[in-house]
């Protein structure tokens, strides 16, 4: 019989969770699986648990929230075998989306025990973990205007939740209307660009800006690289083009946008920059150091997700 944690973030996504969980718990079990049910104290509390759930041989480490609970999870399970298993119950839910999870709407609010359903018996694959100087993450890691607005609305009450894109949205016309820019210095496997940019982002998926855009349409996560997207832009005109270029998918052939795949990357600034890590507030930093961990952690994979993948996968049982 296999083995899990099933965390649950009870301040995660717009209305209580707990039901949902319960539901969640009984199709797991349903299907052969012991499940050890934990609801998260605090941020660190996520990670402290997936760090348990590893050193004690778990199987699989279900995690109820959004990206930003993701986040927190791989910084406990980096390096051992116990697979992430996503149970989408945030507000944008960026991995699921490009894993093919269910995720939670106004037209769907049992994604949480659809998605339960979907990896009770889904293989694990092995997949490319990055650091952002001392932390982890598994989907991007950037600064910029984006890391602007992520540090500027992040954390959210569950309160906020349900007004997420407008107050995303304000932010980042306040962002835009006085952003000048960074001036860095980006080495990406030996690969030296010098200018100023209003986004630099490092990618690990192929969805980005809260699903809304794919900004690596042929990403892998287990390739062992990732890449970084450097968007140019001097004038508001040139940051506004640049946006809808992303939105359009005209930013893979745009002259205003660089793409460096890397494996070892370091950004450099003249001054600390403000940093984002899958989408949570991660500090500033003048030096940035990146690194890819190629397949450092294992994600319980729907028939969907299975397109990120290059390698076979791995069944549980």
């Amino acid at each position: 019989m296999p083995k899990a944690y099933l965390v649950y973030n009870p301040a995660a996504g717009r209305v209580p969770i707990r039901p949902f969980i319960q539901r969640a718990q009984k199709v797991l079990e349903g299907e052969g699986w012991e499940i050890h049910l934990r609801a998260t104290r605090s941020a660190e509390h996520i990670t402290a648990l997936a760090r348990q759930a590893a050193q004690r041989g778990m199987d699989a480490f279900f995690v109820a929230g959004g990206d930003g609970s993701l986040n927190l999870a791989v910084a406990g399970l980096v390096g051992s075998a116990t697979a992430l298993g996503v149970l989408p119950a945030g507000t944008a839910n960026v991995l699921a989306q490009d894993l093919r999870l269910p995720t939670p709407s106004l037209v769907h609010w049992d994604a949480v025990v659809d998605s339960a359903r979907l990896l009770a018996r889904a293989p694990a694959y092995w997949a490319d973990a990055g650091r952002c100087n001392a932390r982890y993450f598994l989907m991007w890691a950037g600064v910029g205007l984006d890391a602007e607005v992520v540090n500027e609305v992040e954390p959210r009450t569950r309160w906020e939740k349900p007004f997420t894109f407008p107050k995303y949205v304000l932010a980042a016309l306040k962002n835009t209307a006085a952003w000048s820019g960074l001036d860095l210095q980006v080495v990406a496997d030996g690969e030296v660009v010098e200018g100023r940019f209003i986004i630099a982002v490092a990618t690990n998926i192929r969805r980005y800006a809260g699903g809304v855009a794919e900004i690596s349409p042929d990403a892998y996560m287990d390739d062992g690289k990732m890449d970084i997207w450097l968007f140019h832009a001097e004038k508001l005109s040139e940051v506004a083009q640049r946006l809808l270029e992303v939105l359009t998918r005209k930013h893979l052939v745009s002259e205003g946008v660089i793409r460096l795949p890397f494996a070892r990357a370091a950004l450099r600034s003249a001054r600390p920059i403000t940093m984002h890590t899958d989408g949570e507030p991660n500090g500033a930093a003048a030096k940035i150091d990146l690194w890819v961990h190629q397949h450092a952690l294992r994600i319980l994979v729907p028939p969907g997700g299975k397109a990120l993948f290059q390698a076979a996968p791995e069944y549980l049982r």
